[in-house]
């Protein structure tokens, strides 16, 4: 994937750290408890997708999921970091999709199986540039919004995360290091749903930016 125009810090990037369920209605709506810990899944940072790409939506699919979300871009090297000073890691911001395969993911979790095929395919995590932190004096008060086609579909506030920054980045880091231009997915609001193929998604934080992509259909791959 192809990411000369995003911000350098996301280029050195090691990996994506998920956070499934961190808003009780987004959990609800799925059927899910609220969760009495953070809810972690890894993507590769292989599913980037610039400002103004193309989703591609797998063969034989016709459609994914939405999940808008605030992402959290470490600054600095973080591990054992206790949450009085884990702001101190915090490098930047952007709003991200975590594009989701649900048919290929409620099989998987039926099974007990990972959701990696579901959640980390290419294209599944657009991402806006990012914003330094000094612009966003007050990331626990944002509005994320979403658009299909002009028409909003999701619209929430970073308020009413179930788990803080601040307890994310402590609990991350002493299950694993973050290193400069990691990123935490802090989790979605409620009104996830399908996008397909031949529609458009916008989606921001408001008063401070704001994407778009395509969605369109992935080649079948080749057989052999």
């Amino acid at each position: 994937m192809a990411t000369s125009g995003l911000h350098k810090l996301l280029n050195i990037g090691t990996k994506i750290v998920a956070v499934g369920r961190n808003y009780a209605a987004h959990a609800k709506e799925l059927g899910n408890a609220v969760p009495k810990e953070p809810v972690l899944f890894l993507k590769p940072t292989s599913s980037y997708l610039e400002n103004g790409g193309t989703i591609e939506v797998p063969h034989p699919l016709e459609s994914l999921h939405y999940e808008v979300e605030l992402a959290v871009v470490i600054g600095q090297k973080a591990r054992d970091v206790p949450q009085s000073s884990a702001m101190d890691y915090v490098g930047g911001y952007a709003v991200a999709l975590d594009m989701t395969a649900r048919e290929i993911q409620s099989v998987a979790k039926a099974g007990g199986l990972p959701w990696t095929v579901s959640k980390g395919q290419d294209t599944f995590t657009p991402i806006s540039s990012v914003l330094p932190k000094s612009m966003v004096p007050d990331p626990d008060n944002l509005e994320l919004w979403l658009k299909v086609d002009g028409e909003v579909r999701q619209k929430g506030s970073t308020k009413d995360m179930i788990f803080k920054i601040p307890y994310l980045i402590s609990h991350i880091s002493s299950i694993m290091t973050l290193f400069e231009g990691d990123v935490i997915l802090t989790g979605t609001p409620e009104g996830v749903g399908p996008v397909k193929v031949g529609q458009k998604i916008t989606a921001g934080i408001t008063g401070l930016l704001d994407v778009h992509f395509d969605v369109d259909k992935r080649r079948k791959p080749p057989t052999s």
